[in-house]
């Protein structure tokens, strides 16, 4: 009995310990977007037998949003986001603007208080376009690093990849590619 008493004791001080290092701390992100569509395979001939290849070139804008980050461990944080992210791609000089509502759920691997690692997926709701998109929603993976100055202050990079297609053209589909850079401000909560 002894012994059994001493196990439950110990479970119940290092399930303790591990919640004691649990925290919550909400935040702001904002930055750069350069995006486009993927270049698919729009090789076609016109009327006079000319080869023409349809140029999905890089559009620059914006996107903003909110975190909480719940620090697990000294090394992981599970970080819930919310964002507006201004997307899309100029073709043949016009350009396709796509907005959407982004909600994230990004793994955070930290290394020396400092550097982290991101990865995870979302799901992207289309609030505006300025052409008809073939899907209202997109579904994306990110992958990115980031680098903190201060434990409030950072600089983040990030790649996301859609995998819903978002714009059809006559020979193929084209999905979302996003780059972004931007900062981080983490609020401190006593």
């Amino acid at each position: 009995m002894k012994k059994v008493f001493i196990v439950a004791s110990l479970m119940f001080f290092a399930l303790f310990q591990t919640q004691a290092q649990v925290s919550f701390k909400p935040g702001l992100r904002g930055g750069a977007n350069f995006s486009h569509f993927t270049k698919g395979n729009d090789n076609y001939y016109d009327f006079d037998s000319n080869p023409v290849s349809d140029n999905y070139n890089t559009l620059t804008n914006f996107y903003i949003g909110f975190y909480g980050a719940l620090k697990l461990t000294k090394y992981y944080t599970l970080q819930p986001e919310i964002d507006y992210s201004s997307q899309g791609s100029n073709y043949n000089s016009i350009e396709l603007n796509v907005d959407y509502l982004s909600i994230g759920v990004i793994n955070k691997f930290t290394f020396s208080d400092k550097f982290n690692i991101h990865l995870g997926p979302t799901i992207d709701f289309v609030v505006s376009e300025n052409f008809d998109t073939d899907s209202d929603v997109d579904m994306a993976f990110v992958l990115g690093a980031g680098y903190n100055f201060t434990p409030n202050f950072g600089i983040e990079a990030r790649v996301k990849k859609g995998i819903i297609p978002v714009f059809d053209s006559f020979y193929d589909n084209h999905t979302n590619v996003v780059f972004s850079l931007g900062a981080t401000y983490t609020f401190d909560l006593k």
